[in-house]
């Protein structure tokens, strides 16, 4: 990777809006940063507001084929869930990979650096093991590199088919290729894996549902011993709730805590319907909550409760989960104004605090803390965002902050780097024809 200097007309320095930046770039990382300069001579010029890279903290790549199919009529998030079974049966490696591939571009272009991947598609659709066990995770893996974006594989472990008062149900027909059947065989199977510079593996309870405590337990030692994340589901719905009360007499955060996964590698995704004591246990633990306002919203899982978990000072993050959009501005600003049409006061969550969730603090959840701010010596991921576009005109040096997380989109961002590479040019993947890759890759999988 040759060196090279970028210039922005405006930058997110040290958390402030800096004007005419020069930012050399050198074996993929940040060297040296100039404020309030002329661009040097063969400088690359971006134009806009430029910040780091974002982190998408949660993701389920596979999600993504029901994009305008599951907004049609009434239900909940169980019914929700039916259709999601089904996407899952239709799915192998290749056509994994196709329909991975296209949606990892789609980030990029979102201006997302790095993916969370909460992956529990393993098997084949009978349970059976692929002959490379890892068939599916890999798929993941190959797709985030050749979309040109940092992955880290959250491989998920899921034995049981649900919670009820008597115990755990069996997994369904539908669920058997999720399971891997025991924690050491979900353990064995991870050992297998061989991630790349850009590739990290991390572990993830699927949820109190689908895992018991002593399970839990065996993916706290596989993550203690490697200084891995963990992230689970946690007290998505109320029904959730319910059942962990009434099976274990905790609720899902006690009975996580109880098993020792919280703590600051721990991820809680989801979290809106938590009890005081949960957010105390989160807090005390220096845990973190990653928010998925869309997916929540789209599911009519209720809103979490953001407010309260910033005033305990517990790190938030923020995740496209199901993808209903793929949008890492509308999932931060969603935090707050999902909070004000709660709570019918406005700013308690300030943009600076907002775009963390979307960066430096997502990057720190799936493991990457040499990332996330524009700084010496951290990873070269840069987003530029255009500032003459029908949302952003106007916004000078002094708004740029509170532009780009309230009035920008997605459909704004016009470069992206990643570890100094340019992946999005002029608004364009620069390998990748993602509207055709993502249409391809749904209409194989979708059609009757």
């Amino acid at each position: 990777m040759s060196d090279r200097v970028l210039w922005c007309e405006l930058a997110l320095v040290d958390g402030r809006v800096q004007e005419r930046v020069a930012i050399a770039v050198a074996d993929g990382r940040f060297g040296a940063i100039e404020t309030g300069v002329t661009a040097p001579a063969g400088a690359t010029r971006l134009a806009g507001f430029t910040i780091a890279g974002m982190a998408n903290s949660h993701s389920h790549a596979f999600h993504r084929v029901l994009r305008a199919r599951t907004q049609a009529g009434c239900g909940s998030f169980w019914t929700w869930r039916d259709l999601m079974y089904r996407a899952a049966e239709r799915l192998d490696p290749d056509s994994y990979h196709r329909l991975a591939r296209a949606t990892f571009a789609e980030m990029a272009m979102a201006g997302i650096t790095v993916v969370g991947e909460f992956h529990y598609l393993h098997h084949q659709r009978d349970g059976t093991p692929y002959a490379n066990p890892n068939a599916m995770g890999e798929a993941l893996m190959t797709a985030a590199t050749e979309a040109g974006i940092r992955i880290t594989l959250l491989d998920t472990l899921y034995l049981h088919g649900g919670l009820t008062a008597d115990g755990y149900a069996p997994v369904a027909r539908v669920q058997r290729r999720f399971s891997d059947r025991t924690s050491d065989n979900w353990a064995q199977r991870l050992e297998l894996l061989a991630p790349s510079s850009t590739q990290r593996i991390g572990a993830a309870v699927h949820s109190v549902r689908a895992v018991d405590p002593a399970s839990m337990a065996a993916v706290r030692e596989w993550a203690e011993q490697r200084g891995a994340p963990v992230h689970a589901h946690v007290s998505e719905q109320q029904a959730e709730n319910e059942q962990c009360l009434s099976r274990h007499g905790r609720t899902p955060t006690r009975l996580i805590h109880d098993a020792g996964l919280l703590g600051d590698r721990f991820s809680a995704i989801h979290a809106t319907h938590l009890s005081a004591d949960d957010r105390s246990r989160l807090q005390t633990t220096s845990s973190t909550v990653c928010l998925c306002p869309t997916t929540e919203r789209d599911l009519g899982d209720g809103i979490g409760p953001g407010a309260l978990l910033a005033a305990a000072e517990v790190r938030l993050t923020v995740g496209t989960d199901s993808h209903a959009v793929i949008d890492m501005f509308e999932e931060a600003r969603a935090v707050e104004l999902d909070e004000r049409v709660s709570s019918q006061r406005r700013g308690t969550h300030a943009a600076s605090s907002l775009l963390a969730m979307a960066t430096i603090n997502g990057h720190r959840s799936l493991g990457w803390d040499d990332a996330g701010t524009i700084a010496t010596g951290c990873r070269a991921d840069l987003v530029t965002i255009a500032l003459d576009s029908v949302r952003t005109a106007g916004i000078t040096a002094n708004t740029a902050l509170e532009g780009a997380v309230f009035a920008a989109t997605a459909a704004d961002i016009t470069h992206v780097l990643v570890d100094g590479n340019t992946v999005v040019s002029d608004g364009r993947h620069t390998r990748i024809d993602v509207s055709r890759e993502l249409g391809a890759a749904i209409a194989d999988l979708m059609e009757p």
